[in-house]
């Protein structure tokens, strides 16, 4: 295998500082090799590929987080027992097959030979269904912290009420006494009691993992028992929850597993060969893998650079690293330049990501079991505002009122209506049965463009004859906060504005759109899960390819706060809507129950549940807006060879791409999408 420098191999070498080297530009000994600013040549190396980041990750455990940097280890370096092809169709990963017992809501999975690698390639131990049993058991440790708990907890059997006692004990060894008073305790056969004030005392017996549904029946025969007949099942297990881990090395380092190259073992197309923080980390291919054969990159180096928006395109220039973020705010001069236009495409689309605009139905403080909405601030009238909310005549101005095209265009210049939707989830999404795309199933089927400004005023006419009647003042004001750390989010809503108020408030003064810039940290806590908006851009990633996962922004159980988005279940339970829109939001949580308890026959179920979402988006509580735009890029990678999925982690995978001798044109781009 060719030996590589790493960065800090380099630095080194040369005798300079990472700050010197940064400023210098001096990248090519560990980048792309000689390209020319004219997007390469035949010297180019393709056997490697080089790419800044800008962000530290706060880890490499891919058991334990959930943000997109972070997985890019677990998905490149650790297997999954399915994987997907570059057209979304699943196929054999480390299992070679797979059945489901549906008596027992079991599924059976049989493993092929396969090798855990450490950080030199060298062979460790096999991988068995043991290794999977063991991931399992550490991420519902509840000391590791792992954020996607609810992915194992709502699917696989005892894992619920394992997890939620070991929380509860964790919390009682640890003398736990909260700020509202209760209290837990363990008695010493292993009770836990929760004593809550002016409350009966809760107790807790020990729960066993043998309890949790996930089996190695043998070193190569894999098991999980599931809560319920679930359809969507193998789509999560491209998760990092569901990836194996060695059990003893997770044994051995705890919470020390995958903070460096050193603790952790691979038996992905890659390996992790170096991780130094604030440097670098380097993936060298795995020769051990099954599937070496379709991995066409020796090696990966991510480089870090703290101005890595900036420098990235300057060095794309120069040839020394193989893609970079190309921004808006440069984007226009580069495809107008003959020196940079054929040097940007984009990136693949990712169809699990979808935004759409929501009314906050909770204007009013409401405190749930551990969690408190605060409700709008007394200047943007929250009396008045959930007047307006409970008018459907009112939403829907705003349904037909709005113009996505012109929004979208802020993020994507070029190809705008590609990305418009006028569904919350996203075409190509999932089929059933017959290979109908879901969004032409039951009731979807009918739903079209919905901007229409002559109908739209008749709405808002309508609207205002209502509200008026009820005491409402006009212009109603609109609180719209943005997270201002998000690029072009600003940029996005001065644009709405303009366009929605250009079409209500024309001939009336219906609308008082009032843009506010929300906290940069804790944004989502701070503002959406809060109630402190009146209306605002929202988004949800699916979870598993089943349309019952884009239930979840919107769904409601009795009392409880669902995914903390608009909570509609609480405002009827609070008595803040009333009449028609409180029938309808009842209507939708009845209708999505139903749709969830039809699970073997797939058109039923994907009917029943397109005519849930369609009832959302015609009584205009909720308002689609568009698909996530993929980023303008300069690289060297057809990312139209890579796996695909709508959801998962596939889409960053680097298995089955090749690296060109060239920069990607967007002409190139388009082929290669066509020719998929």
């Amino acid at each position: 295998m060719r030996h590589t420098l790493s960065r800090r191999q380099f630095l080194k070498a040369a005798g300079m500082t990472t700050a010197t080297a940064c400023a210098a530009g001096l990248f090519s000994a560990c980048g792309s090799g000689s390209a020319s600013s004219n997007g390469g040549g035949a010297s180019a190396d393709t056997s490697s590929y080089t790419i800044l980041y800008s962000s530290q990750p706060a880890t490499l455990n891919y058991l334990t987080t959930a943000t997109d940097i972070e997985m890019v280890v677990g998905a490149n370096c650790i297997d999954t027992l399915v994987e997907y092809d570059n057209k979304g169709v699943m196929r054999e990963g480390l299992a070679t097959e797979w059945e489901f017992d549906e008596a027992s809501l079991t599924w059976t999975f049989h493993l092929r030979d396969e090798n855990w690698v450490d950080m030199n390639g060298e062979v460790v131990a096999p991988v068995t269904a043991q290794d999977f049993v063991d991931a399992l058991r550490y991420l519902l440790t509840p000391a590791y912290a792992a954020s996607n708990v609810g992915l194992v907890t709502s699917y696989i059997a005892g894992a619920a009420e394992y997890y939620d006692y070991q929380v509860n004990l964790a919390n009682a060894e640890s003398g736990l006494v909260e700020d509202d008073g209760t209290a837990y305790t363990v008695d010493a056969s292993g009770v836990v009691t929760v004593s809550a004030p002016g409350a009966e005392a809760q107790t807790f017996a020990p729960v066993e993992f043998d309890a949790v549904g996930v089996k190695a029946v043998d070193e190569h025969t894999l098991t999980y028992t599931l809560t319920y007949d679930f359809p969507g099942f193998l789509s999560l297990l491209v998760y990092l929850p569901y990836e194996p881990a060695y059990g003893p090395l997770l044994e051995e380092m705890g919470d020390q597993f995958a903070t460096s190259a050193e603790t952790l073992y691979s038996c992905g197309a890659f390996y992790l060969s170096e991780y130094v923080p604030l440097e670098s980390w380097v993936m060298t291919k795995n020769p051990e893998n099954y599937d070496a054969d379709n991995v066409f990159i020796e090696t990966v180096s991510r480089i870090y650079n703290a101005e890595a928006e900036v420098n990235g395109p300057e060095m794309v220039k120069r040839g020394e690293i193989d893609e970079a973020t190309i921004g808006s705010d440069i984007l226009d001069s580069w495809l107008a330049d003959e020196a940079t236009k054929d040097l940007v495409s984009m990136d693949r689309p990712n169809t699990n990501y979808t935004y759409f605009y929501l009314f906050n139905f909770m204007p009013f403080y409401h405190e749930f079991s551990g969690q408190t909405v605060e409700g709008l601030d007394d200047e943007y009238e929250p009396e008045n505002w959930a007047k307006a909310i409970n008018s459907t005549n009112f939403r829907k101005a705003f349904l037909y009122g709005i113009n996505n095209a012109v929004t979208l265009a802020v993020t994507a210049p070029e190809g705008y209506e590609g990305y418009k939707l006028n569904t919350v989830t996203p075409p190509s999404f999932c089929a059933n049965n017959d290979g109908v795309d879901y969004t032409q199933c039951g009731a979807l089927a009918d739903i079209s463009e919905f901007f229409n400004e002559e109908t739209a005023k008749q709405y808002r006419d309508a609207a205002i004859e209502e509200l008026s009647a009820q005491g409402v003042t006009f212009p109603i004001k609109v609180q719209m906060p943005y997270n201002p750390s998000t690029p072009d989010w600003d940029r996005q809503c001065q644009v709405f504005k303009q366009q929605l108020e250009g079409v209500l408030n024309d001939g009336a003064d219906f609308i008082d759109v009032i843009l506010t810039a929300g906290p940069a940290d804790n944004y989502l806590s701070a503002v959406r899960r809060a109630g402190k908006y009146c209306f605002q851009l929202c988004n949800w990633g699916a979870d598993y390819s089943d349309p019952e996962t884009e239930t979840d922004p919107f769904y409601q159980t009795e009392g409880g706060y669902g995914g903390r988005y608009a909570y509609l279940r609480t405002a009827v339970e609070d008595g803040i809507v009333t009449g028609e829109t409180a029938d309808t939001i009842m209507a939708y949580m009845a209708a999505v129950e139903e749709a969830k308890a039809i699970t073997t026959d797939i058109n039923a179920r994907y009917e029943a549940f397109a005519n849930a979402e369609a009832m959302l988006i015609e009584n205009a509580l909720v308002i689609p807006m568009g698909m996530s735009v993929p980023a303008y890029l300069a690289t060297r990678l057809n990312y139209w060879e890579g796996q695909y999925a709508s959801t998962g982690f596939s889409n960053k995978r680097l298995k089955g791409i090749h690296v060109l001798d060239h920069y990607v044109s967007m002409s190139e781009y388009e082929a290669n999408r066509d020719a998929r």
